[in-house]
């Protein structure tokens, strides 16, 4: 928030325009493909624009609708192919460098995963169909240029049959939940991991780097679940598999400063039935299961280098 003072009272201020859907199309594959992304902006501007509050003066506000427009002209004037990430700095530096009074800039995006489809096993040219989990973005720009930057992946839906326990917790009164060294893991990660760079000026040049950062981060995520395909990898909480993916992602990513994720713990219940006249109509032998997604586990942590901030 923008602090300011007016008449003895302090003011914490700041103004955008959330939700602006946008479609971008890029035309000029060398093979005669079709790029398309969908991306969700957010933007909130701290500018010095007390005088709206206490004076009846609007002469410092950027209208909300403006920064509407501003999104699709923008994108109308990325010619390339550009990743999320780099739009959002886009964005920030433009409201930060074309308006006085604007010193920060906060632009969170949302991108849909359009993915393009494969026919007769062959790359669709301009055909796509939807996923599943989002790419997401949140950066700060500063008007003398330092930045502020998050990607992370929301609604990474993760389940594996076996190699999953949990044992030896606190007991009490109030617990009736068996010790298990076989049950399901199942869960739905969202991960942000904030980039070291702390300036517009030292970020990758490199083209979509972000883009293929954010499917290699993804990708060390699922395969620390998981684990080798023949065998896989036994968690014995899911506090313990969270850790191990971040530490995973630390490790192979200097360039990531710190990462936070939040698993929930999504059940699927062993089914049992029975009746008097038949006492096992259903006798769970590791195959009968009741999805349920409430109520959940909560499971959450943040991972950062010992030198990182915080």
């Amino acid at each position: 928030m923008a602090q300011e003072a007016a008449e003895g009272l302090r003011v914490d201020q700041r103004h955008g325009k959330a939700r602006v859907r946008v479609g971008r199309v890029w035309r000029q594959g060398l093979d005669g493909s079709h790029h398309f992304v969908e991306w969700n902006v957010s933007i909130s501007l701290l500018s010095h624009c007390l005088s709206s509050y206490h004076r009846d003066d609007n002469s410092d506000i950027v209208a909300t609708d403006t920064m509407k427009n501003t999104v699709y002209v923008k994108a109308k004037e990325c010619e390339d192919r550009l990743s999320v990430e780099e739009f959002a700095i886009l964005l920030g530096n433009h409201f930060c460098s074309f308006y006085p009074q604007v010193y920060t800039a906060v632009v969170n995006i949302t991108e849909k995963p359009w993915e393009r489809v494969c026919v007769d096993g062959k790359p669709h040219l301009h055909g796509f169909k939807l996923g599943s989990e989002n790419h997401t973005v949140d950066a700060t720009i500063q008007k003398s240029g330092a930045l502020t930057l998050t990607s992370g992946v929301a609604g990474l839906a993760l389940l594996k049959t076996t190699q999953s326990g949990f044992e030896k917790f606190v007991r009490d009164k109030y617990t009736i939940l068996p010790d298990t060294r076989e049950r399901m893991l199942a869960t739905e990660v969202n991960a942000s991991w904030r980039y070291s760079y702390e300036s517009v000026a030292s970020i990758p040049k490199k083209e979509l780097y972000f883009n293929e950062k954010f499917m290699e981060v993804k990708k060390v995520l699922m395969d620390t679940f998981f684990g080798p395909p023949e065998t896989g990898v036994y968690s014995p909480s899911v506090q313990r598999t969270l850790y191990l993916m971040g530490s995973a992602v630390l490790r192979r990513f200097p360039d990531v400063a710190l990462i936070h994720l939040k698993m929930p713990n999504i059940h699927f219940l062993p089914v049992n039935l029975s009746t008097k006249e038949n006492p096992s109509m259903v006798k769970f032998k590791d195959d009968v299961y009741l999805p349920t997604d409430e109520p959940h586990g909560s499971i959450e942590a943040t991972l950062s280098r010992i030198t990182s901030k915080m």
